[in-house]
């Protein structure tokens, strides 16, 4: 058996409302459509994959994401072109994402280039590309 990709990714937050203006322009900004909209549950869908923006249980909502916490580490959107990853890089600015390094190579792979940001629980997020 081989896989055919990640089918979703749904990531639980904390303050919801918060949330949910952030995603809906960054996933729209990705190409992703949105698919349903609820009071608790947002669910997009577009490059083969799909991200779910869940509201957490009121007792958790003052906490944020911890990146060595047991669980996700961050969540890495591939783009296309290197300039996808200036572009998501600018929309960033624009948006007031909390960056957390500027496009830049990296090592993890012949010509991979990257940016590292946050979402507004500081739940780790990055856009790569590698030829």
């Amino acid at each position: 058996m081989q896989i055919n990709g990640i089918a979703h990714v749904a990531l639980t937050v904390s303050d919801f409302d918060a949330a949910v203006p952030f995603y809906e322009q960054l996933l729209d900004f990705l190409g992703l459509a949105r698919v349903f909209k609820g009071e608790e549950f947002v669910y997009y869908v577009g490059g083969r994959t799909a991200v779910a923006i869940s509201k957490g249980d009121e007792r958790y909502r003052q906490e944020r994401f911890v990146q060595r916490r047991v669980g996700l580490h961050h969540v890495c959107f591939r783009a296309r072109e290197r300039a996808d990853v200036d572009s998501l890089y600018a929309f960033l600015q624009k948006l007031g994402a909390t960056i957390v390094h500027p496009p830049e190579d990296g090592r993890w792979a012949p010509g991979y280039y990257s940016v590292l940001f946050e979402d507004p629980d500081g739940i780790r997020l990055e856009m790569n590309y590698v030829p």
